[in-house]
């Protein structure tokens, strides 16, 4: 069978040479050949990944009525560590790495084509086409890595992606302190990551996914735990705070409370690459990461590891979305979206069971991972191209678009009810999965995704009616117009997906324990009926306040008072850890470090130094250069060795 898949290397070889050829050459080669050559790329990648998902899901994978893993080795032991530790270099193919091959690759095909009129003109085409391969190349092998030390350098591959390009027009200090933002925050979280997947090697003696997440493995683990009870802290086992390190990892990269902080400012890179990474692959990483090592975290401690999954899921899924309520910054809108809806991912693997109807929510997660994907990247898109013909990011300066822009609009109205979830767009049938799963599990849990369903609607549609209707403001002799031919396809390609996406029979494809099972809507379900009524009425007081211009946003504003600034003010969180860090860590803890380190250190190298100087140039005065005065020490040396010889004798 792993001849079957032997071509698989080629998936992501062929946007790391299209990154090297764009790098070398990005002053040579004119503005749209960069492009085209990008896109014929990962048109061909695209095109291999949907050959390797028809293959493994319709002709090889299922055996004896399970997908199987297959494991394509390129280079044996590549670290060898020990008799019972090491690193093979080695792809995995199973349920979620081929799914997310197909978002991987459908996403960024997308964005490349749409990246052809958008970024026109630009100074930095090809630098771009260049960074978008770098970024597709490390997310591949991302989802494709068969252990956690592959997973963890092409990790950090992705942030070095996504730094280069958040920070792609580096001539703007937003920008510039946006990418460093990123980097920080997600290289902070990676420190934990590391860490985690060094405690699980020291345990488990395998980095190797497979193996890690057989059962043999973690009643192993388990026997350990119940042997070893002093091997803990605060009451839990080392091994479940290593699960819990690998999750801040997650919590970094997909943007969790209270490691968010980084998202909404990657806004400042091209419209394009808040598509791409922000909102539909990179971002998601740490919920393949919670995914590929479900089993492990379900088992583990009786699944302590996951509850934390879960919570603290629901909980970044309602703050963001309140916050996304006061944003005035299309984007900064759709980047706190984008947090509420991984939340919501997150929150369904951490209710997940694992066999049988137990393991809806790890389905419904990677469900929802998918369709989000497609909407996500569409709202993300069809905002570039409004921000393209108005020339701002601000709903103040938007309104009536709908007749100067009317595909534009209608795309967005489709991503928009998707994401709200209603029927029969791909959202409402992933994010439904993810409420049943919820209510199964804990009614607490519901209740935070049910709110959050109904926040997201208003939140959503007050983005829509501002934008296409309401007041239309002056736009002078410059009046906005549709996309470039080019941008369209890509919207109307993902408006199509948002609105079959849905109808994939999804949990015959990917499953907790790969067993194909039949899920379906009951829609006399009175959580069915009470998921759209919820989503129904977001969208009828978003009509009711913006559809027109109305006082109404005024007076909410006012009624809320504080807590409408907090929220505004995406609750001062930015603030407290400029305080930590500057009042805090930079005042108490880096001056006297740095105090300790120039005169304690410092001074007694410097000590060191001078006492070798000075004695130095004391004994420097028998270094004369002549030859009568070497050979007198020379005689008296050795006559003193003689006559040291004959005394002890």
């Amino acid at each position: 069978m792993m001849n079957e898949f032997s071509y698989l290397y080629l998936i992501p070889l062929i946007p790391l040479l299209t990154f090297i050829f764009l790098g070398f050459t990005a002053k040579k080669i004119k503005e749209p050949i960069s492009g085209y050559i990008g896109t014929a790329s990962l048109l061909s990648i695209f095109i291999l990944s949907l050959y390797t998902a028809y293959k493994y899901f319709f002709v090889v994978g299922l055996v004896d009525g399970k997908y199987q893993s297959i494991k394509i080795m390129l280079k044996e032991n590549w670290i060898h560590f020990s008799d019972k530790l090491g690193i093979d270099i080695g792809l995995l193919v199973d349920p979620i790495s081929v799914m997310m091959l197909v978002v991987v690759t459908t996403i960024s095909l997308m964005v490349h084509i749409y990246s052809l009129g958008y970024m026109h003109d630009d100074t930095g085409y090809s630098r771009f086409y260049a960074y978008l391969s770098l970024f597709t190349f490390s997310m591949l092998g991302l989802v494709l890595s068969s252990n956690l030390f592959m997973i963890y350098i092409f990790w950090e591959l992705v942030g070095v992606s996504s730094f280069l390009l958040i920070g792609f027009y580096f001539e703007k200090p937003s920008a510039v302190a946006a990418s460093k933002k990123a980097f920080i925050v997600t290289r902070f979280a990676d420190m934990f990551f590391l860490i985690g997947i060094l405690m699980v090697g020291y345990f488990a003696h395998t980095f190797d996914f497979e193996t890690l997440n057989s059962p043999s493995t973690y009643e192993t683990i388990q026997n350990w735990i119940a042997n070893h009870q002093i091997a803990s802290f605060m009451g839990i086992s080392v091994f479940t705070w290593a699960l819990i390190f690998i999750y801040i990892g997650g919590m970094g990269k997909s943007a969790m409370f209270p490691l968010h902080i980084w998202l909404p400012d990657a806004m400042e890179g091209p419209t394009p690459v808040s598509a791409l990474i922000h909102a539909a692959t990179m971002v998601v990483a740490g919920v393949f990461l919670v995914a590929r090592l479900y089993p492990l975290y379900f088992h583990v401690e009786d699944g302590f590891a996951l509850r934390i999954v879960a919570v603290v899921g629901a909980f970044s899924a309602l703050f963001a979305a309140i916050i996304a309520l006061t944003q005035e910054d299309i984007k900064r809108v759709l980047a706190f979206s984008t947090m509420s809806q991984i939340g919501y991912m997150m929150m369904a693997l951490g209710v997940s069971g694992f066999n049988g109807h137990e393991g809806l929510g790890y389905m419904a997660g990677m469900f929802h991972l998918f369709t989000h994907a497609m909407f996500k990247a569409l709202l993300f898109l069809t905002a570039g191209a409004i921000i393209h013909a108005v020339h701002s990011n601000y709903m103040k300066d938007m309104g009536g678009l709908n007749k100067y822009m009317p595909v534009s609009s209608l795309v967005f109205l489709i991503a928009a009810l998707a994401i709200s979830g209603i029927p029969p767009f791909a959202g409402f049938f992933s994010k439904d999965e993810i409420l049943t799963a919820a209510f199964e599990y804990n009614i607490f849990i519901w209740l935070v995704g049910f709110l959050v369903a109904g926040l997201t609607a208003f939140y959503m549609f007050r983005l829509y009616f501002r934008i296409f209707f309401n007041k239309q403001p002056d736009y002078g002799d410059h009046k906005p117009h549709e996309a470039p031919y080019t941008m369209l396809f890509a919207l109307i390609f993902l408006g199509l997906m948002t609105m079959i996406a849905g109808f994939i029979p999804f949990s015959e494809l990917v499953s907790a324990d790969r067993m194909p099972f039949h899920s379906h809507i009951e829609w006399t379900d009175p959580l069915v009926i009470a998921s759209i009524l919820m989503a129904a009425s977001g969208i009828g007081v978003a009509y009711l306040m913006y559809y027109k211009e109305t006082s109404y946003p005024e007076k909410v504003a006012t009624a809320m008072g504080k807590g409408y600034k907090w929220a505004k003010n995406k609750f001062y969180i930015d603030e407290l850890y400029i305080f930590i860090t500057h009042k805090i860590i930079f005042e108490h803890v880096s001056k006297p470090i740095a105090w300790f380190d120039r005169n304690v250190i410092d001074g007694f190298m410097n000590l060191l130094g001078l006492t070798v100087e000075k004695l130095a140039e004391r004994i420097k005065i028998i270094q004369t250069g002549r030859m009568q005065d070497y050979a007198m020490y020379f005689v008296s040396g050795v006559i003193a060795i003689v006559m040291l010889i004959i005394y002890f004798n």
